[in-house]
Formats: C-alpha cells, structure tokens, sequence
C-alpha cells in the first residue's frame, strides 16, 4: 500500500444531519480505497458515526474531533439535526462556522491538498482560501436541486407584496426555465427573504450559498440516467462550475437478512409487488389531520401496506392500526425501519415518499416506482424530477407538509398505481434501477467521474 504520508491530503467537512453526512462518509470511503489520505471533521457526539469509516480504512483516515460550538438558539448539548424541525437547519449553519478558527489552526501544522465540504459548510470556502487550497462542495441533492436554492441566493428572488403561496418563480438559467410556485420554494429561504430569521443567522445562510459559487466545483450524489440534462453543460446558478456526478453513493449492500421477524414475515405472505411501503423521512411529521386523511385512504383503498412512521411517529386515528392489523393487510413500524431492504423486498411495488433524495436514489436503485408527496425543501424539485422527467413516480399530494389532501383523490391516485395505470412507472423504474446499476461500475459514468475526480486530486 501507498505510504500513507505520500498520498495527497484532503480536509473532509461533514453537515450533521444523517441525510447530509452519511453520502459524504460513503464517498470518503470511495475516495479512501483510490489513494487519498483524508482528515475527518467531526464533534464528540457525531464521532461515532464515523466509526465504520475509520475501521474500513484505517491507515488513510483520522478524525479531527473540535467542539461543537455553543449556540444561543440551540439546546445545550445538541451536535446533529436528525430529527429537528427544518428551522434548525440554518441555526446550524450559523453555529458551524465558529469551527473556522480551531481547524484552521490545525491545518496550520498539518497541510491539506483541498477541502471537500457539504454544501451546507460554504464557511469552509474562505478557509480554504486562507490555506490556499481549492474546495469542492459536496452535495447531497441532485445537480437540479442543488442549483434551485443557489439561484434563489444569487438573485436575491422575492414574492411580490400583493402574490399568494401560488406566485410562480422562475429559473431562467436551467434547462427547461422551469417554474415553481412560492409555496414550493424552500422553508428556508423564504423564511430568510421574508425577514423571518434572526438577522445574523439569515446572513449566515445567504453568505453560505454565496461561498459555495466561488468553489473550485461541485461533487453530486447523483448519475447521468437521472439529470444529464442537467449535466450536459455547466450551469449559471452553479456558477458555471464543474459538476462530478458520482451516485448513487451508498454502498452494495446484501438486504436479505435484515428482515427477519414479522416484519420479514408479514412481507412474505405477499405476492410481487403488491405492497405499498409509506415512509416519509426523519424530518416530517404528519398533522393528525393528514394522518388521518393518509390511513382513512390507505383503509379506503384496500392496498396492503408497511407505513413506517419511527420512534415519535404521526398521531394516527384511534383504531386505524388494529384495524389494519385485524384485516391482515396493513402493518405500522413505529421502531427505525430497515427502508433499503424493505424497498428490495420483492413483494414492495410502489413508495409513498416526501421525495428526500437519499429516500429517492434508494428507491432508483431498487427499481421501485414513488408516490410522490413533497413536504418542504428540496422535495418539490426532486418530486418534479421524478414525476415529470423521469417518470418513476406518480403524484399523490402537492401541499406540503401540513395540507391535508382529499381522501378521494387519494385513493383513486393509490388505486390507479397499483393497477393498470401505473404500469409505466413500474417499467421505467425497473429500466432506471438498471441504469443505476451500470453507472457505478467499470465504464459507467458515475464510477467514471469518480475516477476523474480521483486523478484531479492526485494532481494537486
């Protein structure tokens, strides 16, 4: 093996936020096994998320443990935003960038080739300069949801006065001038244009998209087969910067395993694809409202189901898990839920999902088609991706977290999937789980990127 001391040194920036983290540790591990010696960043309580990093790879990364910096708007002791409300997410931004100073005094003793940073961490961008080392923007979304937010930023996009939540904002630079209402735009910004954030926190964030656009280029938990055209040519909103598409990150794993019990067993009692898996992330949680408007139509429908809804979980209507239970056609995960062997269990047809991006990319890959329903952030671009573009999803609701859909269209849409009329989105998703396939191996064009990625570090 190459002499640890001689391979090229690159300075990791994780966000802590599971979705955030988790495909940068997975891309570590790729970049870790081609030659490159990486330093971690992490605080104490995040530290053990890197552990399976560290074992792996042993002799080419290390972990740079700092503080977590103390935040008058965060609780006393909270490092990782799984499982906070959306606003968090710009406090952490704010909080992130006291990290600044203690690294860059570490750096000062142990020299770096580049930074590689979530693109949550636009703060490690001028610390880069001040090293004089390029930075590349890790980011967790795909190129489209990725240049979306940056767009807003740069042109500092505002809703008229006297405009509704259905005020059309557009993207002129992005193939396609595609167009999204208000009320799809990210909680974030417009909480920040509206004046709705503390002052320094809002500046913060802006300041945050604004860095990233001074990057050396962008590194895409994405692939080809999904947004090439999107990659086709460098994008304004992305500062006419290079985009490596290297996903989907996550790395083969074998499934069979990891359902056993009843949830393996109820699964097994199912022919092929004929279970709807409800799942809608760590972040959103339903209304009772919505909840019961959900099981009212999954009862309606007749489909059988998995909904996991995690430790809190949603308040779901009295008797509605009973019920289920009774008629042998409904199961509720309430404990941590096992989504990528569910989802590559045979008898799992279709995914109702919120459209997170890791939550996407693990339903590509596992060829099987998204109900498609949106509740904040990037959601509504992906959804738009998935369901106009690429047509792998269909759409179940388009309010928002919050809105409460109408029963009946909703189980017409649920109907309507599982029978004839999604036929087409099943085709197409078992045609792009192939394509996700391919693109990571020898010769495809993720693993090509990250070849290509590989050797420009190597060069540095």
């Amino acid at each position: 093996m190459e002499n640890a001391r001689s391979m090229p040194h690159v300075l990791v920036v994780p966000f802590p936020a599971q979705g955030h983290a988790q495909p940068l540790l997975d891309l570590a591990a790729l970049l870790a096994a081609r030659g490159i010696r990486l330093t971690v960043v992490t605080t104490p309580a995040n530290a053990p998320l890197l552990s399976p990093l560290l074992a792996a790879h042993p002799a080419s990364v290390q972990p740079l443990v700092v503080p977590f910096p103390a935040h008058p708007s965060l609780p006393a002791g909270l490092e990782n935003a799984k499982n906070c409300p959306p606003s968090y997410f710009a406090i952490f931004i704010h909080a992130l960038a006291a990290l600044h100073h203690p690294i860059l005094a570490w750096a000062r003793s142990n020299p770096v080739a580049a930074v590689l940073s979530d693109f949550f961490c636009g703060w490690t961008q001028p610390l880069a300069a001040e090293l004089g080392v390029p930075r590349l923007v890790f980011s967790p979304s795909g190129v489209l949801g990725t240049a979306v937010p940056h767009s807003l930023f740069r042109r500092s996009v505002k809703r008229p006065p006297d405009a509704d939540d259905g005020y059309s904002v557009t993207f002129p630079s992005i193939p396609g001038e595609l167009s999204y209402q208000w009320r799809e735009i990210s909680g974030t910004y417009r909480s920040y244009i509206e004046g709705r954030m503390e002052e320094q926190v809002g500046e913060a964030v802006r300041q945050n998209f604004l860095w990233n656009l001074e990057s050396w280029g962008f590194v895409s938990n994405t692939l080809r087969a999904l947004e090439g055209r999107y990659l086709d040519s460098p994008l304004e909103d992305l500062g006419f910067k290079r985009v490596w598409a290297v996903g989907p990150l996550a790395p083969e794993t074998d499934t069979s395993g990891e359902l056993g019990g009843d949830l393996g067993a109820w699964l097994d009692g199912f022919p092929e694809g004929a279970v709807v898996y409800v799942c809608f992330g760590s972040q959103a949680v339903l209304t009772p409202a919505v909840a019961a408007a959900l099981a009212e139509a999954l009862e309606r429908s007749a489909v059988p189901f998995v909904w996991a809804v995690g430790g809190g979980g949603e308040a779901l209507p009295e008797g509605f898990e009973a019920r289920a239970s009774a008629a042998k056609r409904g199961l509720v995960v309430r404990a941590w839920a096992p989504q990528v062997a569910i989802l590559r269990h045979a008898a799992v047809g279709w995914f109702m999902t919120h459209c997170g991006w890791n939550s996407a990319l693990e339903a590509v890959a596992a060829g099987v088609p998204m109900l498609a329903w949106p509740m904040a952030a990037d959601q509504f671009v992906n959804a738009r991706l998935l369901v106009d573009e690429t047509r792998v999803a269909v759409r179940a609701s388009a309010g928002g977290i919050g809105v409460v859909p109408d029963g009946g269209e909703l189980v017409a849409v649920l109907a309507e999937a599982v029978g004839e009329g999604g036929a087409g989105a099943r085709a197409r998703a078992k045609e792009l789980a192939a394509e996700a396939a391919v693109a990571t191996k020898g010769g495809g064009s993720s693993r090509e990127d990250l070849e290509l990625l590989v050797e420009w570090i190597h060069k540095l």
